[in-house]
Order: C-alpha cells, then structure tokens, then sequence
C-alpha cells in the first residue's frame, strides 16, 4: 500500500551509435509515408474501380491495408519522436491503448490472411462454385467478422492487464508496449493471468495458421495433380499473399517462438513487424498483381483529368 502507483511507463532508446540511429529514424519516416500512401492507393483504387470492388480477392486487399495502416500508425509516430530525442515516455492509458489497439489491429489482420488463403483455396480447387460461395454477403459477413474477432481479442489483453498492480520499475526496453515486457513490471502474481493470455493469442494466431498451411498445402496439391505445368499461372496468384503471410508470421514466430531472448534483436524485429512489413504489403501487391497496377493507372488518368481538365 506504501509502494507508488506506475503512472507512465520509460522507453529505452536503441543502443547505437547516434549515427546508426539517424539511419533508423530515416527508415521509420520513409516507412511510415510509405505505409500511409501505398495502403491508401490502393483502397481508393478498389474503393472507385467497381471490378475490383466486386471481386473478393480484391475487397479482402482494401482490408487489408486498411489493417496495416492502422497498424503501421501505433507506433511509427512515437518511435520517430522517440528517435529524435533519444528515449521517450508514454502515460499509463497510452499504454494501455497501444496494446488493445495492436492486438486488435493485429488479430483482425490473422484472421483476414486466412480469409485470404480460403478465398484462393475455393478459386482455383472449385472454381466453378467460386461466385456461389464467396458471395458479396458471405464476404462482407467474413470481414465483419474479421473485424469483430481481432476486437474482442484486443480487449481480452486490456481486461487482463490493465487491473494488475503496477508500482515501481515502470522502464521498458523496447520502443513500444509490449505485453510479455509490461507484465513483468507487474508487483503481483500473475501466473494465471500470463496463462490467460498465452490462451487468448494462442487461440487468435496457431488456428489461423494452421488453416493457412492446410488452405496453401490442398492448393499445392491440386496445381500438381489438375494443371500440371500450367500450374505455374495459378500458383502465381497466390505468391504475393504467401509473401504477405511470411512477413507477418515471421517476426513474431522470431520474437515471442526462440528460447534465447536479445533486446536488441528482438528491438529490431519488432520494427520490422510494426513498421516495414506493413510499408512492404502494398508495394508487393502493386508490383505483382497486374489488375491493380492497371486501376491505378485508370485512377491516375481520371485524377489528372479532374485537377486539369482540358480547354475547348
């Protein structure tokens, strides 16, 4: 009762030279407008072209990047900030909302790859049933799902952290909230809580990709048994979500997975999971998918169009 109650939470700054944190400060900036204007192109290019609207593939992708560029904005602002003066602060509700909104940002975003995944499962195993099946209804009640689920997970992190006793150390080696951190400066058992909420990501992240890895590996074997060597072309739609789905699982499994624990690393793998994937999502998907390079150019055109139209 004696002990202080923690009222704001101290980043530690990255341990490098100043110089190599100018280099780190011009990646999260170049990264952050990247995310901002990349994942923004491409909802209004699906958003005013109606073919792409309608398609699911396509609808899943503005959702997608509606995900990373709330994603990417938790904490890019902050960090570029922080870098700037070499630490910085964040108050107790800040944190708080950090955590809800980069589980529930998150969540949403496990949950729309697998989406993802069974949308190409069905249109290249069953193609003929596709436009039955993923309906516009069906698609629309998947993303609100979709949404809804990464919410309620993102509150479950919330409703378990924000009443345990925080009162003394209150420095966190990291540039954000992160939860395996914070509960350790936590001045109370919380064993049963820490079981809670392996519990709740667990549920959140290993379904989802375990139904990932059986939607890719039944679309691998249909390629090889159906198309043969014109499998090439199918497979080819799917690379770019595999591309996506290995940049998100990828730091995570690197950070919260490994027996060993360095700050550093771990530092530098939570910027790319936090800032570069989401500014790496949009390029790969405008740069392989030919349809939304050729909407953009349409959208380019009518812009250019309405801001200068011509003289009679």
């Amino acid at each position: 009762m004696n002990e202080s109650t923690v009222t704001m939470f101290v980043f530690l700054d990255f341990s490098c030279s100043r110089s190599a944190q100018f280099i780190l400060l011009t990646l999260v900036m170049t990264c952050y407008i990247t995310i901002l204007l990349g994942n923004t192109l491409i909802i209004l290019t699906v958003w005013t072209e109606s073919r792409l609207f309608q398609c699911p593939m396509y609808l899943f992708l503005a959702n997608l990047s509606l995900l990373d560029m709330s994603l990417g904005s938790i904490a890019s602002p902050k960090l570029v900030t922080d870098l700037l003066n070499s630490g910085g602060t964040i108050s107790f509700g800040g944190c708080m909302a950090q955590i809800c909104s980069q589980h529930f940002f998150g969540g949403s975003e496990a949950f729309l790859l697998t989406v993802m995944a069974y949308d190409r499962y069905v249109a290249i195993c069953h193609p003929l049933r596709y436009t039955t099946i993923m309906n516009q209804q069906c698609c629309f009640s998947i993303l609100i799902f979709c949404w809804i689920g990464g919410l309620i997970h993102g509150i479950v992190q919330v409703v378990v952290m924000a009443p345990l006793p925080y009162c003394g150390a209150n420095v966190l080696d990291n540039f954000y909230c992160d939860i395996p951190q914070v509960i350790k400066l936590a001045c109370s058992e919380t064993y049963a809580d820490e079981i809670v909420l392996i519990v709740s990501n667990g549920l959140a992240a290993v379904p989802s990709f375990l139904l990932l890895l059986v939607s890719y590996a039944t679309i691998l074997a249909a390629i090889c048994s159906r198309f043969g060597k014109g499998g090439s072309k199918a497979l080819s739609t799917c690379s770019s979500h595999l591309m996506v789905v290995g940049l998100f699982y990828g730091p995570i499994f690197f950070v919260y997975m490994k027996p060993s624990s360095n700050s550093q690393v771990d530092k530098m793998a939570s910027v790319f999971y936090m800032v570069v994937t989401p500014a790496l999502n949009p390029l790969i998907y405008t740069l392989r998918n030919q349809e939304v390079k050729g909407a953009m150019g349409k959208l380019k055109n009518n812009c250019r169009r309405l801001l200068f139209p011509q003289r009679k």
